[in-house]
């Protein structure tokens, strides 16, 4: 009985690891992790170094309000989290609008692809099945 339902949950966990949502979740998830890399990398060494020169060399990250000597605010370390949270955001609306236009592009591409009179194969097909399901039924009298 528990080799069963081990079994069955083994199964079942094997088809959600198939299913193909749980793959880009996945692929989601890892290009996500390196993309943030990369927008870090972008914020701490290219763009911080900039607003230095800006700032008058200001490490973000060093701004801190000391109330007592055991207890420090860091508040620069969470402006910087801010600025990172901005940049990374932009990028992926930028990344997002890449796409979605080459998506756009390409459909538009798809469309003209097929003249405007002609049908698209899938519906010549169904029509070609409807002929020859009619072609085999026995002839009917219209009802009166």
């Amino acid at each position: 009985m528990i080799i069963q339902k081990t079994r069955g949950f083994f199964a079942e966990f094997r088809n959600f690891a198939v299913k193909g949502n749980a793959f880009d979740l996945a692929i989601a998830v890892v290009i996500g992790n390196a993309f943030s890399a990369i927008v870090n990398s972008l914020v701490a060494d290219i763009i911080t170094p900039l607003l230095g020169l800006l700032t008058g060399n200001v490490d973000f990250k060093a701004l801190a309000w000391t109330i007592e000597p055991q207890v420090v605010v860091h508040y620069g370390t969470f402006v910087q989290a801010i600025f990172n949270f901005l940049i990374i955001s932009f990028s992926i609306f930028i990344v997002f609008k890449m796409l979605t236009s080459a998506r756009k592009r390409v459909f538009k591409e798809g469309e003209k692809a097929v003249p405007p009179d002609e049908k698209p194969p899938q519906e010549r097909l169904l029509e070609e099945i409807r002929d020859l399901l009619r072609a085999r039924q026995p002839a009917q009298e219209p009802n009166k």
